[in-house]
């Protein structure tokens, strides 16, 4: 790597703030025979595990200790370290700081895990998300169960009647799968942290145009990395961003990926913040905050944002998508958060359209959340409840979002959704609306949810054409055609949920009730442009309310999702391309011609 670019850093600079820390590394684990990186190259076998140890200075946890082994061979032992979370006590405003434990392997084909508690006899056990229903045994002090797929994953000790569980000094299992490509420490375009502790100056890492900064397992950084004003730039690795300002920052930038990285207790700040960019991936991410607006990943005035199979356990929003707030000016589009886990133990797990620019009023459109499991959602303040959480301001308008396939466990304190145009401190003006909402496959299993919201700000600044379908609370699908409401019931009301006066064109089906009047008209643009080995996004859209997607002629590297209508992937080889993209409703089937260019870097 040379010096240009205003990275901050050298190669030289580099890798001598690695070799400076790199004697504190201690093999934590390795001398129970834990795997190394190295497993990874081996050739191909059914079952392969790699468990990377934890360098000495890095805080550990001893609730649990955790072993891992491929079927029928030796126990490994996987190192425990320590995350901070906070939840609020409502009686006073202050922070309630606690310690919980954090461990991770990377594996294909099986895995067995065994997990062993330090207080002794487990009278039971649960691991969630609920819905991998995973089978596991309990002997003693210790749970054991197989993993035949990733997964992330909470362990957590209750009562003898399995009633009360333990969220807070639980287990957080991280079950990755093995690295496919790792970048060679001495390549020139690489800013490799390899195992150890590791700080640089001014603790920020500004990465190059074209660079890839990579946290190799075992690897600890103490810094910020930020991609500021570049393009083709990644954040790969097994590693750890440990108790910086923040973890990572994407502004201005375009053609991003972030991958694999574990995001522990920054001090301030966000986990992720991406801020009026373009073509940004963010992957296999998992966090932990205990800082006041400990936010998860924050999207502000950007385009084309994938989010997928992210772990976050915050203290403030776990996903929030914003337009305009400090330098990011800007419509926020197309955005897709997809097969991920969402715990916010303080303020929204997801949180859309707060903030915005009154001045020149914005856009938040084409937002897709789909596969999301909420495990924990506590808030004492009303005006900042909800799962979902739809609250425009700063004459924001929200459109064109759909919720599908989600499932929300029994949260402690909040509301399912708060779908609200308003005007809060935040803001210099209330938001202009919410159109064109499509919530598909809800479901809610729990006693703890405070009522539902729904309100238009006035008859000027409405809800419109909010649909629900197959919205089921504890077993019962609520629709406009429920035989067993009293009649003069409202349907909301066996939410419940409250809804007021300005909102309009608000339905609630069942599974088997057409949607859709008339077929779809796409709407997503009918030219995209690509770079070869570049992460790339681009969701199709469509009007009235589609349940799936196609694409026929994407070139190699690019895939379609059925469900979300995003095309994503790494296309391999240049060219012009003609893919004819396609949405389907319950009336019918719309299709349209996408020229996709990929070029050469």
């Amino acid at each position: 790597m040379n010096d240009t670019q205003g990275t901050g850093l050298s190669r030289r600079t580099v890798l001598q703030a690695a070799g400076a820390t790199a004697a504190a590394y201690s093999l934590i684990g390795m001398a129970a025979g834990t795997a190394s990186a190295e497993d990874d190259d081996r050739p191909e076998a059914a079952d392969r595990l790699v468990i990377y140890p934890i360098p000495t200075g890095l805080p550990l946890n001893t609730s649990f200790s955790v072993k891992a082994r491929k079927p029928g061979g030796e126990w490994q032992t996987v190192p425990v370290v320590r995350a901070r979370t906070k939840t609020i006590n409502e009686k006073t405003g202050a922070g309630v700081v606690r310690s919980s434990s954090v461990a991770g392997l990377d594996f294909t084909g099986t895995v067995e895990v065994a997990v062993t508690s330090s207080k002794g006899t487990i009278p039971s056990a649960r691991i969630r998300p609920l819905s991998y229903d995973i089978a596991h045994e309990v002997s003693g002090d210790t749970i054991t169960f197989s993993l035949t797929e990733p997964r992330n994953l909470s362990i957590e000790i209750g009562d003898a009647d399995g009633g009360a569980f333990d969220i807070y000094d639980n287990l957080q299992l991280h079950a990755n799968p093995i690295e496919t490509t790792r970048p060679e420490e001495g390549d020139p375009d690489v800013i490799y942290f390899g195992p150890g502790i590791h700080t640089v100056p001014n603790n920020v890492v500004m990465v190059p145009s074209g660079k890839t900064v990579y946290l190799a397992g075992g690897a600890v950084l103490k810094a910020r990395v930020e991609f500021s004003k570049v393009e083709n730039a990644r954040l790969l690795g097994r590693g750890i961003i440990y108790d910086s300002d923040a973890a990572t920052l994407v502004a201005f930038s375009k053609n991003i990926e972030i991958d694999g990285i574990i995001a522990l207790n920054p001090k301030t700040g966000y986990s992720c913040t991406i801020g009026q960019s373009k073509q940004v991936t963010v992957r296999n991410l998992h966090s932990y905050s205990f800082g006041q607006w400990g936010d998860g990943i924050d999207v502000f005035s950007s385009e084309d944002v994938l989010i997928e199979g992210v772990w976050m356990r915050n203290s403030d929003d776990c996903i929030a998508i914003y337009a305009h707030r400090w330098d990011y000016y800007g419509d926020c589009r197309n955005v897709t958060v997809r097969d991920s886990t969402l715990w916010a133990d303080v303020a929204h797990p997801v949180n859309m359209g707060t903030h915005g620019n009154p001045e020149k009023p914005e856009v938040i459109e084409n937002i897709v959340f789909s596969n999301i499991d909420v495990l924990q959602h506590r808030e004492p303040q009303v005006l900042y409840q909800g799962c979902f959480a739809l609250n425009p301001g700063d004459k924001n308008l929200i459109r064109g979002v759909r919720i599908q396939d989600v499932r929300l466990e029994n949260f402690t304190w909040g509301q399912i959704v708060n779908m609200r145009v308003m005007a809060n401190r935040y803001n210099a003006a209330p938001g202009r609306g919410i159109e064109d909402v499509y919530v598909r496959n809800l479901t809610y299993n729990g006693d703890k949810a405070e009522m539902a919201v729904v309100v238009g700000y006035d008859a000027d600044r409405p809800i419109k054409n909010l649909t629900f379908q197959n919205l089921a609370i504890n077993g019962t699908v609520i629709a406009d055609t429920m035989k067993e409401k009293p009649r003069w019931y409202l349907t909301p009301d066996q939410v419940p949920m409250f809804v007021n006066e300005h909102v309009q064109n608000l339905r609630f089906l069942k599974d088997s009730e057409a949607a859709a009047t008339v077929a779809p008209e796409i709407t997503s643009a009918g030219e995209a442009t690509a770079i070869k080995k570049q992460v790339f996004n681009h969701l199709v859209t469509a009007t009235a309310l589609p349940t799936s997607f196609g694409a026929e002629g994407l070139p190699d590297g690019l895939e379609v999702d059925g469900k979300t209508g995003l095309i994503s992937g790494i296309p391999k080889v240049p060219g012009t391309y003609t893919v004819t993209v396609s949405a389907t409703n319950t009336v019918g089937t719309a299709t349209k011609s996408l020229t996709l260019t990929v070029q050469h870097p």
